[in-house]
């Protein structure tokens, strides 16, 4: 089967729609999969009608993570290991710091290198039911596409440790309450709640978009006086936009904006 039907792009008006569509392997990705979500992260981000990422996967599972019957026979006790270590990481990454917004949609089982993909994406909702967890440390391995940074930052040392020390499993409900992701919802309310959310942000405008989650991603490892001075630099760019005309017009003339992204 050919890498563009293990992962498929449909784009739909203002919204990239991404499947992992491996079912029978519960999703699973391998690097093939991971290299062709990168170039559609590419894409994505360089098509100014496109204004959200919708990261999912079909018939009811997210991703269990990397392959591990390719895991075994190509990486385990090679060195090979290590250049998809970096690979993954690379590309996670490059999901995260995308200029567009993006949501992660999760059913089934999210682990592994799943986990990494989901914490990776601005955004997270799941099914009641979902069962989510970084899970590496079950099979004694090690995930290093952004755990260790970006969970702790999520939802604290500690809660961190419990997760993923103990190989820990939450449903959709509890990782909500723990805040590692947004909401959950039940299963036959899931799809409308995944609308709703989705609305929220194509609606607004894209060149203010990337420049506030560009600015709220830096300050998690910047001082104060970066970050004000980074904020000053943002309102100064903000009021030289087409959209921020826009914008204002829009509220004063009582009508909808037209956003054109610059």
């Amino acid at each position: 089967m050919a890498v563009e039907d293990d992962i498929q792009l449909e784009c739909d008006g203002h919204v990239a729609r991404v499947w992992l569509n491996r079912p029978w392997k519960r999703n699973s990705v391998n690097l093939a999969i991971l290299n062709r979500l990168d170039e559609i992260i590419t894409e994505v981000d360089n098509d100014p009608e496109l204004r959200v990422l919708v990261l999912r996967g079909r018939e009811g599972t997210f991703c269990s993570g990397f392959d591990l019957d390719e895991l075994q026979s190509d990486y385990v006790g090679s060195t090979t290991g290590w250049s998809v270590a970096v690979d993954s990481a690379r590309i996670c990454d490059n999901l995260y710091q995308m200029k567009t917004p993006t949501v992660a949609v999760l059913e089934g089982y999210t682990t592994a290198g799943g986990f990494e993909l989901m914490i990776s994406c601005d955004f997270a909702i799941a099914s009641d039911d979902a069962l989510i967890g970084d899970f590496h440390i079950r099979r004694a391995l090690f995930g290093g596409a952004g755990p260790i940074y970006r969970v702790p930052r999520m939802i604290g040392l500690r809660k961190t440790k419990e997760l993923m020390l103990a190989g820990k499993l939450l449903t959709g409900l509890e990782a909500a309450d723990w805040n590692l992701i947004n909401a959950s919802a039940p299963q036959d309310e899931l799809d409308q709640v995944v609308e709703d959310f989705i609305a929220n942000l194509t609606d607004k405008s894209p060149f203010q978009m990337q420049v506030t989650k560009m600015t709220i991603d830096q300050s998690l490892d910047a001082s104060v006086q970066s970050m004000m001075v980074m904020e000053r630099l943002a309102v100064g760019v903000t009021l030289q936009s087409e959209d921020a005309r826009e914008g204002v017009a829009a509220f004063l003339e009582k009508r909808d904006p037209k956003w054109t992204g610059r």
